[in-house]
């Protein structure tokens, strides 16, 4: 079966919407560190991640129904969902972030927020690169190891990040338990950010496994 989809055409056009919601992910993770600079900007930034994942879902909705048109995928239908579902629960996650920091009325944030926003915006970039080169596995596969490898790392450092900052929080806070509340909330959204990210470069690694 696999010698006869060989020779039959493949529909590419699903890398094209991989590197569109890897981009929209850059955007976003750049919006959300924006927001955790704090100050009168924070509303505007909420708005602009809000815009990105609605243009994310326009894409994944449009991904899921060329998937069930198409007769010959580049690779396995359930691996195109999976990709594009982890894509978007990264962007849902930001979005998420967005409102919860919405809902507590912060606008001020600590430097471990901000460091967690800054791995989130290199976690992107990998993530973008990784779509970009999803076209030949064969040739990539070292370059996308390295990625996955790359981002693991990033997911360590925000878990140090995160340890760090709700220790700081609670020594800050103790005395204000609704300020630790908050505080403590965002830091949860924000370390899923990145758990989020390295969900799509575990993804982009089964991929590699099954088909090389």
């Amino acid at each position: 079966m696999r010698w006869f989809q060989a020779l039959l055409p493949r529909e590419d056009r699903f890398f094209g919407y991989f590197i569109e919601h890897a981009r929209l992910l850059l955007k976003a993770s750049e919006a959300l560190r924006e927001l955790l600079a704090g100050g009168e900007g924070v509303p505007a930034a909420c708005a602009t991640i809000m815009r990105h994942e609605e243009a994310a879902d326009e894409v994944t909705r449009t991904v899921m129904l060329t998937v069930r048109r198409t007769f010959i995928t580049p690779f396995d239908r359930s691996d195109i969902r999976d990709l594009t579902t982890a894509l978007d629960d990264a962007i849902d996650q930001m979005q998420k972030t967005a409102k919860s920091i919405t809902l507590f009325g912060v606008k001020t944030f600590e430097p471990e927020m901000r460091e967690l926003g800054d791995l989130a915006i290199q976690a992107a970039h990998l993530t973008l690169e990784a779509t970009e080169l999803l076209h030949d596995l064969g040739k990539n596969a070292s370059r996308l190891n390295g990625i996955a490898e790359a981002v693991t790392r990033i997911e360590n450092r925000s878990d140090e990040v995160y340890d760090a900052g709700m220790r700081a929080l609670y020594q800050k806070c103790q005395d204000r338990p609704m300020e630790f509340i908050a505080g403590a909330d965002i830091y949860d959204h924000l370390e899923k950010v990145i758990d989020r990210f390295e969900d799509v470069a575990n993804t982009v690694s089964g991929i590699l496994l099954e088909h090389l």
